[in-house]
């Protein structure tokens, strides 16, 4: 029973993981571009969320501050792209790299100027609801992260597959140019990326908050997500998801059988081994580039 309990919890994590890896495979699906600063959008979206709902003033109730997180990390994520990664638009990917860390260090330094630095909670209705299943004790918060997560990522996977709007931001990837040619408007594209890549780091931060507390270094969650898919395949939807859920599974068992220390670096063992095996990573969606 301890063991299912582990696997559990787990699943939990790794879904988290697993929503913010997905920001990271959305932008490169549809850019080319990494954003190190994902971890960091999440962490932003959650106090954003806990700003609506648990603030004297405000006090929203907990959907209408969730959709207002959401819908405010949808914002930031355009504005980023349109007022700062547009200037490097074109430039090595190496610029894009460093920029978006420096992003990430300026929305920590303005989440703790406005919030603080000590953890803080999320009020959510499903915190502390249990249900007990024989031994096994599953958390109402547990159950609607790996209820969020698969039903988001099944969705962004039929987005990018079915839709018009979706295989153009696949089409701008794979050639910018050729589809600047065919009338795909690039720019724009690349701007409704980040806004959605934005509003799914809100779910992941909305998640995190409602199951534990937060604050500013939370962000640092995004190396964990980047190993995550790293191991899943860095270009797929569902490898983001199944990355994420190998790295939240790998780290209860280390600590619980090896040692807490091994726990923090075990993910990265593990993305060090499939770099070695599988380099493109476990589903991988490898293809010849169109020019």
């Amino acid at each position: 029973m301890e063991i299912l309990q582990l696997i559990v919890s787990g699943l939990a994590n790794g879904c988290v993981y697993g929503l913010i890896a997905l920001g990271f495979v959305l932008i490169y699906k549809a850019t080319e571009q990494v954003n190190f600063a994902q971890g960091d959008m999440m962490m932003l979206g959650a106090f954003i969320a806990l700003a609506l709902g648990n603030d004297s003033h405000l006090g929203a109730p907990f959907w209408a501050a969730c959709t207002g997180a959401i819908l405010a990390m949808a914002a930031i994520g355009w504005l980023l792209e349109r007022v700062v990664l547009r200037h490097v638009f074109g430039q090595p990917q190496i610029a894009v790299m460093i920029l978006t860390i420096a992003i990430g260090f300026v929305l920590r330094f303005v989440a703790g100027a406005a919030w603080g630095h000590d953890p803080q909670a999320l009020e959510s209705p499903a915190a502390g609801v249990n249900f007990r299943l024989g031994g096994l004790i599953l958390g109402l918060d547990e159950i609607a992260t790996i209820a969020v997560t698969v039903l988001l990522t099944g969705l962004l996977f039929l987005f990018f597959a079915r839709t018009r709007l979706g295989i153009a931001m696949q089409a701008s990837s794979q050639n910018q140019l050729a589809a600047y040619y065919m009338g795909i408007p690039v720019k724009r594209i690349h701007g409704l990326t980040w806004a959605l890549a934005g509003a799914t780091a809100a779910v992941a931060g909305l998640l995190f908050a409602s199951k534990g507390s937060i604050d500013p270094s939370a962000g640092f969650l995004g190396i964990k997500a980047f190993a995550a898919a790293v191991i899943g395949g860095f270009g797929s939807l569902p490898g983001a998801l199944a990355g994420g859920l190998i790295v939240g599974l790998i780290e209860p068992f280390a600590s619980r059988y090896v040692s807490a220390g091994y726990a923090q670096i075990a993910p990265y063992a593990v993305m060090i081994l499939v770099l070695i095996v599988r380099p493109h990573g476990i589903l991988a969606q490898v293809g010849a580039k169109k020019v």
